[in-house]
C-alpha cells in the first residue's frame, strides 16, 4: 500500500524532496520550508491516505488548513501560483522516483489516491493564495488612494489660504501671494495628470527640474507665514545661500515641507515658535529642517511616526498619512526624511535632497 511505502521510506522521501526544493532558483527556499514543511506535509499525507483506506475520502480538514496556510505563506514571500503548485509536485515526484529506484510498484488505485490528495491540497493552497493576494492588492490600493487624497488635500488647503488673503484685499493678485495661488492650482492639475499617468503606466514618473533653494523656500515661506498667522504661531525662517540648487520634483518637495510645517502647527501649543531653515550641506546634499515645539517624543518612538495611518493627535483628524506620504515622495526623488527628537521640547524634521551647484 502507498501509505506503508511512504511510512517506511519517509526519511528518503523528505531528503529527495528537499534536494528538489533546494535547487529551485527563485524564490529561494526558507529554512522552515526545508526543515518542517516537507515532513509535516508527508505526515498529513499519510494520515489522509489512511483515512482514504477507511472512508474513501481525501477531504481531510487538517490537510486543507495546512495547505491553506502554505498558500498564504508562499504569497507573502513572493511566490507565483506556478511555484506554489511546484511545491506539491516536488513531493509527488520524490515519491514516484523513489518507488522506481527501489523497484516498488505503485498501483493505479494508489496513484489515483495520491493525485487526489495533491489535487485537494493544491486547490486549498491556491484558493488561500489568491484570497491573500487579493486582500494585499486591496490594501495597497487603499494606501495609494490615501496618498493621493493627502497630497491633493495639502494643495487645496494652500489654495484656500492664499485665496482667503487675496479676498481680504490686503495684497494684490499680481504679487507673491497671487503667484503662490497660481502655482498651487497648477500643481493640483499636475497631481491629477500624474495620477492618470501612473494608472496608465503603473509606475512612478517624476518631473525633475533644477530648482533654486532660495526660490523654493520663498514659496514655502509665503504659505507658512499665512498659516502661522492664522493659527497663532511665530514663524522663524533663516536666511540662506542664493546659489544653492537642487535637481528634484518641485511639487513633491514643496508638498513635503508644507506638510511638515502643518504637522508642526498641529502638534505644537499655540504661541509656539516654528523654525524653518536650510541647515547647510550633508555631504552632497542640502538639508531643509522644520523644528517644532511639540514637547518631544518618547525615546525610541521616532520611526513610528512614518507608519501609514499613524495618528498621534488627540482629535484623530486626518488620515495619518502625512509623514508616510512625505517620506515616500522624498525617497522617490533620491532624498531622505529623518526626525531628531529634542526630548521635552520638540522634534526636528530633516529633509535631505541631492544638491546641484550653481553653474
Amino acid at each position: 500500500m502507498l501509505n506503508d511505502f511512504i511510512f517506511l521510506h519517509r526519511a528518503k522521501i523528505v531528503a529527495l524532496t528537499r534536494q528538489k526544493v533546494a535547487v529551485r532558483m527563485a524564490p529561494r527556499p526558507t529554512e522552515a520550508e526545508m526543515e518542517t514543511g516537507v515532513p509535516l506535509f508527508l505526515e498529513q499525507l499519510m494520515a489522509v491516505l489512511k483515512a482514504h483506506e477507511l472512508r474513501g475520502s481525501v477531504g481531510d480538514p487538517e490537510l486543507g488548513r495546512t495547505a491553506a496556510n502554505h498558500g498564504a505563506s508562499r504569497m507573502r514571500i513572493g511566490f507565483t501560483v506556478d511555484q506554489l503548485v511546484h511545491d506539491y509536485g516536488d513531493v509527488c515526484q520524490a515519491i514516484t522516483e523513489l518507488a522506481v529506484d527501489l523497484d516498488k510498484t505503485i498501483s493505479p488505485d494508489d496513484f489515483r489516491t495520491l493525485n487526489k490528495c495533491l489535487d485537494f491540497a493544491i486547490a486549498q493552497a491556491v484558493t488561500e493564495f489568491e484570497r491573500q493576494r487579493t486582500r494585499q492588492q486591496s490594501e495597497r490600493e487603499n494606501e495609494r488612494t490615501g496618498f493621493l487624497a493627502h497630497e491633493l488635500n495639502n494643495l487645496v488647503s494652500t489654495a484656500k489660504l492664499t485665496f482667503h488673503v487675496l479676498k481680504q484685499g490686503r495684497v494684490g493678485i499680481g504679487g507673491s501671494t497671487g503667484a503662490v495661488l497660481e502655482r498651487t492650482l497648477n500643481s493640483i492639475a499636475d497631481v491629477v495628470d500624474r495620477s492618470v499617468a501612473k494608472v496608465r503606466a503603473a509606475t512612478g514618473v517624476f518631473a525633475r527640474e533644477r530648482v533654486s533653494v532660495s526660490e523654493l523656500m520663498e514659496e514655502i515661506q509665503v504659505v507658512a507665514t499665512i498659516e502661522a498667522a492664522t493659527r497663532g504661531f511665530e514663524l522663524e525662517v533663516s536666511p540662506l545661500d542664493d546659489a544653492l540648487q537642487i535637481e528634484t520634483d518641485r511639487l513633491l518637495v514643496v508638498g513635503a515641507v508644507v506638510n511638515l510645517l502643518r504637522n508642526a502647527f498641529k502638534f505644537s501649543a499655540p504661541g509656539s515658535t516654528i523654525r524653518l531653515r536650510v541647515s547647510g550641506l550633508v555631504g552632497d546634499r542640502v538639508c531643509i529642517e522644520v523644528e517644532d515645539e511639540c514637547g518631544g517624543l518618547p525615546p525610541g518612538d521616532e520611526e513610528g511616526l512614518f507608519q501609514s495611518f499613524e495618528q498621534r493627535n488627540i482629535d484623530r483628524s486626518g488620515l495619518g498619512l502625512g509623514l508616510a506620504v512625505s517620506r515616500e515622495n522624498i525617497r522617490a526623488v533620491g532624498g531622505e526624511l529623518r526626525v531628531r527628537n529634542l526630548l521635552g521640547k520638540g522634534c526636528v524634521f530633516s529633509l535631505e535632497l541631492p544638491l546641484r551647484s550653481g553653474d
